[in-house]
């Protein structure tokens, strides 16, 4: 797995990642980025190559994953504002009991909407309705700080 992140330097989310992704594709394999098709439900993919993806962009930044595993990758601001009302409408009993233990609970809220957003987007599931069926603590290691941002990257194997 290779992970990736830089400014958006007054780039759309969008044309940054695609942009980002295509380096790290290059760098990895030597070609240029193959052609890209959306599932039903939304998860990009390259069609008929081993190589997965992940894009996620925050306001200022842009992070990308590549991996032959499937993978997802989600990034918020450290200093981004939540409702802690959310809480209790997207974690589940052990998340929120983790959640209530935090002494910052925006920060723990932010690092526990990060591994479940990655989470969704390695599986293909997307989130939908409150994604509280997760079993996820605030100091999960797939959780790294880059540029500012809590950046979580889950990585489902596909291995025996």
């Amino acid at each position: 797995m290779v992970l990736a992140g830089e400014a958006l330097s007054g780039r759309s989310g969008h044309e940054a990642g695609r942009q980002l992704l295509e380096t790290l594709y290059r760098q990895q394999t030597g070609l240029p980025l193959p052609e890209i098709a959306i599932t039903p439900r939304g998860k990009p993919y390259f069609i008929n190559n081993p190589w997965q993806f992940s894009i996620s962009h925050s306001k200022h930044h842009v992070f990308c994953a590549l991996s032959r595993q499937p993978i997802g990758i989600d990034a918020e601001e450290q200093d981004r504002e939540i409702s802690l009302a959310l809480a209790q409408k997207i974690l589940s009993p052990t998340e929120y009991a983790r959640y209530a233990e935090a002494p910052d609970k925006r920060q723990a809220l932010l690092r526990l909407w990060v591994l479940k957003e990655a989470a969704a987007k390695a599986t293909g599931e997307g989130l939908t309705g409150y994604p509280n069926r997760t079993d996820f603590s605030p100091d999960d290691p797939r959780i790294q700080i880059l540029h500012g941002c809590f950046v979580a990257v889950v990585e489902l194997t596909t291995d025996g």
